[in-house]
C-alpha cells in the first residue's frame, strides 16, 4: 500500500502518526487480497485557523473504486480516530457488495405459505 499523508498548521503530528500507523495495519488487513502496489492512501490533517478544530480527510484508492471519509475533531487524534473508522466501515461495505452478499441473503418463508 502507498501510503501519503499531509498535515497542515498541525504542530504535533508524532503521537499523530503513531495513531495512523494502527489504523493503517487494520485497513491493510482487509485488503491482503489486492495486489500492494494499486492501492493508495491518501491523507491530509488540517487545522482550522478561526476555530479550535482538526479536520481528518482520508481518501483510499483501489483498483474497484475510492473511498473518502472526512471527520472534524476537538485534536488530531479524535479526528483521525472517526475518519478511520467511517473508512473501515467503507470498506466492508464495499467488500460486501462486490461478493454480492445481498443475493445470497436467505429468503424468509412466509407463514401462510408453511401452513398451507
Amino acid at each position: 500500500m502507498k501510503i501519503c499523508i499531509r498535515y497542515k498548521n498541525v504542530e504535533t503530528p508524532e503521537p499523530v502518526e503513531k495513531a495512523v500507523e494502527g489504523y493503517v495495519i487494520k485497513i491493510e488487513k482487509l485488503l491482503e487480497h489486492y495486489a500492494p502496489d494499486l492501492v493508495q492512501l491518501h491523507g491530509s490533517f488540517d487545522k482550522h485557523l478561526h476555530h479550535a478544530e482538526y479536520t481528518c480527510s482520508v481518501d483510499l484508492s483501489l483498483p474497484t473504486g475510492t473511498l473518502c471519509a472526512t471527520a472534524p475533531g476537538a485534536d488530531p487524534r479524535a479526528s483521525a480516530h472517526k475518519a478511520f473508522a467511517e473508512l473501515v466501515a467503507q470498506i466492508k461495505k464495499h467488500q460486501a457488495r462486490l461478493r454480492k452478499d445481498y443475493e445470497w441473503k436467505r429468503k424468509r418463508v412466509r407463514i401462510e405459505r408453511a401452513l398451507a
